[in-house]
């Protein structure tokens, strides 16, 4: 992948010469008789092109068929297709696919169109069974054309169907799908090579290479701008990534603010935005593709983004000469170039690009006389153009195109997934409340918030709110509440502001108003204008020891928040920072205002409701300590001395008989624990636990692959026993009902049950559950 003295990787396209050579840039010929080149401009050097080739439509259309070496997009065909097919058993979810969809229970869903829904569950099944021979097709050049179609069409009715799925890299793998059906990736390293010698190491046009490289400078470059939004640059919106352990080294020498701001906030910001020139200009190729590089080795371990970063990974070769693959298989042994790419220098002509007049000899047409050569510009060729220029320009306005859409505009811009806006904005939820009032009755109740939907998503999206509001009001009549209203209330926090009301709480969902094509009418406004409040939020909780709690609440005028004090809370209390509230103690009947800087003690295992009577919004915050999880902890530490006592032989008094169990906590391990004091037995799982954590933590290599290795393997058992089932059923029918439990308990079947029951307690452990 090595750089040569012409810029081979020029943003967008590849450089021009008189000759064509594969790997688009000048090759000398061993032959005396061939003519000196002449130099070449500092643009051509840079750029890879001419000034002139960009002087007409005749020759733009010229630049963009030019043959190109078919290697690289050959060798990329074959990483996207291979991930594609890993994809699909993971984040597409085929290894879940029953509980992803959950056939024939009361769900409700949230398509892109309503009129979309779900096929019943064995065929949802085929779908992906057609979707992941199509990957395997794509990655195998098989049939490629049918293969791109295969995926593609079931991908983007998969994406469609769920938006609470939707993000940034799953929206580009439909992307890519996308254009590589309109490609020539089948023409290097391809059973269609195979089959067909016409297609078999042929030339591609330049547009192929233009478009992805186009497609990836986009996702970097946009993804930067995207963050030089004030929230990013000042350190808030990722500020938890400073305490991963990928951060060590940087921890060493700085404190851990300097890390976040920048490291996490500075680099990524940095790295975003000149990525993609790195990647095009040869000089610096070789430091970007390191960046880049380890930049989505760290992403692979910070986040749950499945193939994203292998994907993006697969995509940077993209910007080396189109040639590397057969400099980099040619220096394999001989015996293996079998089964290798081809490494033979020259592509044979193709009728999808464009040659100079100059290139067409008598030698060459008498080698192939099975194409003709096009040597001016035909109807297809200025269709491939016309498509490269148009698909190019939408993907650069789309990111900026929420002025269009303002319906899906919330706090921020659009339907999460096609603006690039990666990791921007962090979100924390302190409080939903779902409402329900009967139309005719009157009677008024509560919901479980998520109730008939797994999805959690809805809570920061107006479209999907009205989704979710409508899908309750058909299934509530079933509970014989006749006409329901719906009213949510949802506090959220976006980039570590306060806490407060996305949504009107006032206004019931079910008749609102919303249209994709004008402003939400029922969304509450962001306080923006106490964003400086963040900073003072550090220095008040710097000031807190560790087991007292905080939160920060604002609220617009004329609204209220209702809140229940747990019984666990008993020192609980409330102090305005700015505006002013009354506070209503619901069962004493009793009303207390608070001015700024004023403080009250709220009763425990009781409601209040906090109205904002000031003029403008109220700020307050919400100190308390979990005093029954303070007790419990203190216990622990007793129980903990005990024990290191009892292992050293210090203690000298004999245990009482609830004790007795710390004594052989170490010998029984694997056994199931028999403690009759509830807070021994507590305190026993919680050294397990933690045991098991500490176990995992400090595994190596070979462990860690282990683990990995029997994780997959179970996932990928299930994906196909259960695709199996399904295909049964699809094509005998359905068994007997005893038959098919049995079958499923199979396919559910895992090693080490045991451990598997422990997933959960070790994600709340670690404190990184949610991540």
């Amino acid at each position: 992948m090595e750089a040569s003295d012409a810029a081979a990787g020029a943003p967008f396209i590849e450089q021009s010469s008189g000759a064509v050579s594969s790997d688009g840039g000048e090759q000398a010929t061993k032959e005396d008789t061939t003519p000196i080149k002449a130099e070449k401009s500092r643009m051509e050097r840079l750029f890879g092109f001419k000034r002139e080739d960009l002087s007409s439509w005749h020759r733009l259309v010229s630049l963009l068929n030019r043959p190109t070496d078919p290697a690289s997009l050959g060798i990329f065909r074959f990483l996207f297709g291979m991930l594609m097919a890993i994809d699909i058993t993971q984040e597409r979810g085929l290894s879940h696919l029953d509980y992803k969809y959950l056939d024939g229970a009361p769900v409700c869903r949230f398509p892109l169109f309503n009129f979309l829904q779900p096929l019943p569950m064995d065929w949802m099944y085929l779908v992906y069974v057609v979707m992941f021979f199509g990957a395997v097709g794509i990655m195998l050049g098989c049939f490629y054309r049918l293969s791109c179609l295969m995926f593609i069409s079931t991908y983007w009715y998969i994406f469609f169907l769920d938006k609470t799925a939707w993000n940034n890299h799953s929206y580009l793998y439909g992307l890519i799908g996308f254009q590589l059906t309109l490609m020539d990736g089948n023409r290097y390293w391809s059973i269609d090579g195979l089959r067909k010698p016409a297609k078999r190491n042929a030339h591609v046009p330049l547009w192929n290479y233009t478009i992805l490289r186009t497609q990836i400078f986009i996702v970097y470059f946009i993804a930067g701008i995207k963050k030089l939004d004030a929230d990013w640059v000042e350190g808030y919106s990722m500020s938890y990534l400073a305490h991963h352990w990928l951060f060590d080294p940087f921890k060493a020498i700085l404190p851990v603010e300097l890390v976040s701001l920048l490291v996490v906030h500075g680099g990524g910001l940095f790295l975003d935005l000149t990525a993609g020139y790195l990647l095009f200009f040869d000089a610096t190729r070789p430091f970007g593709i390191f960046f880049v590089s380890y930049f989505h080795c760290m992403n692979s371990q910070l986040f749950s983004i499945g193939m994203f970063s292998y994907t993006m990974l697969a995509t940077s070769p993209i910007f080396c000469y189109p040639d590397w693959p057969r400099r980099f298989f040619a220096r394999f042994p001989a015996s293996l170039r079998v089964v290798l790419p081809l490494t033979a220098p020259d592509p044979q002509p193709s009728t999808s690009c464009v040659y100079p007049e100059t290139q067409s000899t008598s030698t060459e047409q008498q080698e192939t006389p099975s194409v003709a050569k096009a040597s001016k510009p035909r109807f297809k060729h200025k269709l491939r153009a016309v498509f490269t220029i148009l698909y190019l320009m939408e993907q650069f306005f789309l990111p900026y195109s929420h002025f269009i859409t303002q319906g899906y505009n919330n706090w921020t811009n659009g339907l999460y997934g096609y603006s690039w806006d990666m990791m921007v904005h962090s979100r924390s939820h302190q409080h939903v409340k779902i409402t329900y009032k009967d139309g005719r009755t009157g009677e008024i109740g509560y919901l479980n918030p998520g109730v008939f939907t797994h999805s959690r998503r809805w809570k920061d999206h107006g479209d999907m709110l009205k989704q979710y509001a409508t899908c309750l009001s058909h299934y509530l009549p079933r509970y014989n509440i006749s006409e329901p209203e719906i009213y949510f209330d949802i506090w959220v926090s976006i980039n570590e502001r306060f806490q407060q009301r996305i949504f009107d709480p006032r206004v019931d969902i079910v008749k609102a108003d919303w249209s994709p094509f004008r402003p939400n009418p029922w969304l509450m406004p962001l306080l923006v204008d106490l964003s400086p409040w963040r900073t003072k939020f550090q220095e008040i909780e710097g000031s807190l020891d560790n087991q007292t709690e905080i939160v920060f609440i604002a609220d617009f005028p004329g609204l209220h928040l209702e809140n229940f004090v747990s019984e666990d809370l008993g020192n609980t209390s409330v102090q305005v920072l700015q505006g002013q509230v009354n506070i209503e103690i619901v069962e004493e009947k009793k009303n207390f205002t608070l001015q700024p800087g004023e403080q009250m003690k709220l009763p425990a295992g009781a409601y209040h409701k906090v109205y904002t009577v000031s003029e403008g919004p109220s700020c307050y915050m919400y100190i308390y300590v979990n005093t029954t999880e303070a007790a419990l902890q203190e216990n622990f530490t007793k129980l903990f001395e005990l024990q290191e006592r009892v292992r050293n032989g210090t203690e000298t008094e004999p245990l009482p008989p609830e004790l007795q169990p710390l004594m052989a906590a170490d010998d029984d391990e694997g056994s199931e624990i028999n403690a009759t004091d509830p807070i021994v037995r507590l305190f026993l799982k919680r050294q397990r636990r933690i045991k098991e954590v500490k176990k995992r933590r400090e595994a190596n290599v070979l462990e860690r692959l282990n683990r990995f290795a029997v994780k997959k393997y179970y996932m990928l058992r299930r994906a196909f026993l259960m695709t199996a089932i399904a295909m049964r059923n699809l094509a005998v029918g359905l068994p007997p009902l005893e038959q098919l439990t049995r079958e499923v308990a199979f396919a559910n079947m895992k090693e080490a049950q045991a451990e598997g029951n422990q997933d959960e307690p070790l994600k709340d452990e670690a404190g990184h559950g949610e991540l």
